[in-house]
């Protein structure tokens, strides 16, 4: 799954900023990310409470940078650049106060090119890595929100990869059909960049007018926008998931279509669902999950579970970084 990204990263290295440098599942990634060459680590944190957490547990961090807000140098700059960013919306008090948190702090390193990529989340709350992403890094051109994928990954029976991706399972509650359209084709790009040649099925309960409701309406009406932005992307809704899984189901209820019977890349209706089925597919289904993949920002950024494990934590920061 991986080894395309780290062939990327070890042509062209850089720089992933952790905003939780004390925790020791961050201290065992970033020692083993330094060992294999991969990836060079900012840690943010007291130094002396680092170090101590990375001796405590027999991690080499030697040579891996460690920053302390406290006492950062450049402190002054950066607040004043936060101040230009946030104007009219946050003083230079406030800027300040946020700055001294690994969250805020981390993402303002990432903004004034201190480092590539950052991964927060291993104590933080997803709203508490998002926030100050979308304040400071903001979303793409184009990209009016943040939005997530998983990409569900296990070895097939033929000896290859089975792979598939799924949004928004993380991030938008209750996406509108506008907000759809994004989600569907930023998680078509994600998919391609884990080597997924995809083929969007838009979900819900109804096969192309089987059944009626208002989110029906939504999945199809979103449909038809995906296929106007982009004409060249196979895609089709609104599918059931067996319609757009089963060869056998797509035959019987919807012949023809170009993504029914083959689909490789879920997009759901609202977290709800998304939650839920990636969940499934992950419990009883088998698979890996990577995610989630933050979507839409100008900067590669990424949330962890705060129940995430040290391998959770490595493959994260692979993830992140390579697909700057």
């Amino acid at each position: 799954m991986l080894e395309n990204l780290i062939a990327t990263l070890k042509a062209d290295p850089r720089t992933i900023v952790f905003t939780e440098g004390p925790d020791p599942r961050i201290l065992e990634a970033a020692s083993r990310l330094k060992k294999d060459g991969i990836l060079t680590s900012i840690l943010i944190g007291n130094v002396d409470e680092v170090k101590a957490a990375a001796e405590k547990c027999g991690f080499d961090i030697e040579g891996i940078e460690i920053i302390d807000p406290a006492t950062y140098p450049e402190m002054d700059a950066m607040v004043a650049k936060m101040v230009e960013l946030r104007k009219g919306k946050m003083s230079e008090e406030d800027c300040r106060k946020a700055l001294s948190k690994g969250n805020y702090f981390g993402t303002m390193l990432v903004k004034m090119g201190k480092a590539d990529a950052l991964l927060g989340g291993a104590t933080y709350s997803t709203a508490d890595t998002v926030r100050p992403a979308l304040q400071i890094i903001k979303t793409k051109p184009g990209n009016k929100i943040v939005s997530s994928c998983f990409i569900l990954h296990r070895p097939a029976k033929d000896g290859g990869d089975e792979k598939y991706a799924m949004g928004d399972c993380a991030i938008n509650i209750n996406p509108g059909e506008d907000d759809l359209v994004e989600i569907a084709i930023e998680t078509a790009r994600t998919a391609k960049a884990f080597g997924i040649d995809p083929k969007v099925a838009m979900l819900s309960y109804s096969t192309l007018g089987s059944g009626k409701g208002d989110t029906v309406d939504m999945m199809r009406n979103a449909t038809a926008k995906v296929k106007e932005a982009a004409p060249d992307l196979a895609v089709d809704g609104e599918l059931q998931f067996d319609a757009a899984f089963s060869p056998v189901v797509a035959q019987t209820k919807c012949k023809g279509s170009p993504v029914a019977g083959q689909a490789n890349t879920f997009i759901f209706p609202d977290i709800n669902a998304g939650n839920i089925g990636y969940k499934i597919a992950q419990r009883l289904g088998g698979f890996e999950a990577f995610g989630p993949i933050l979507q839409g920002l100008n900067a590669p950024i990424n949330d962890l579970s705060r129940g995430c494990n040290a391998e959770e934590v490595y493959k994260m920061a692979i993830i992140t970084a390579g697909l700057k």
